[in-house]
């Protein structure tokens, strides 16, 4: 079983969205990223050994740590403010 971290970053992001469908989105990439950490795509530079998956036009923003099977949800953002 996979635990899942919530950072504050997450929670205050997660927290603004207003259209519930946006909302639902995210929780079903989630449990996708649970089944499959590996489905993201993998960052580089400053944001090495971190991944991201699309959900429509925002980021989600994780780190999963295989050994511990910890998956971290760093952030969501909209892709214009990367």
């Amino acid at each position: 079983m996979v635990e899942v971290i919530f950072t504050e970053e997450f929670k205050r992001a997660f927290s603004k969205i207003k259209d519930n469908s946006v909302k639902e989105s995210v929780i079903k990439h989630i449990e996708k990223v649970k089944t499959s950490p590996e489905i993201g795509k993998p960052m580089r530079f400053n944001r090495k050994g971190t991944r991201e998956v699309y959900v429509g036009h925002f980021r989600l923003s994780y780190s999963y740590h295989n050994s511990k099977s910890i998956l971290y949800l760093l952030d969501f953002y909209h892709k214009d403010e990367q």
